[in-house]
């Protein structure tokens, strides 16, 4: 099957993982960031293109992450 999506997330990854991934990716672009954070000059542009890649994968692991979460009801909304 064909997608239009540039990026996807395989199905059958878990939430643990993905928020993993997650947290590795944002501590990346932390450092890549604080790397920028004085000097965005030539060749420099090119690293704050991949940080811009970088926060796009990231968006999709958080998304899915939160698709998966399963957030119980208070009590109050619990149909008894």
């Amino acid at each position: 099957m064909r997608s239009d999506r540039l990026f996807s997330v395989a199905p059958d990854v878990g939430t643990e993982s993905l928020l993993a991934n997650a947290s590795e990716d944002l501590a990346s672009v932390k450092v890549m960031a604080a790397d920028l954070a004085f000097e965005i000059e030539g060749s420099r542009r090119h690293v704050a293109l991949a940080i811009c890649r970088l926060v796009d994968g990231v968006q999709l692991l958080v998304d899915r992450a939160l698709d998966d979460f399963d957030v119980p009801e208070p009590a109050e909304y619990q149909v008894k």
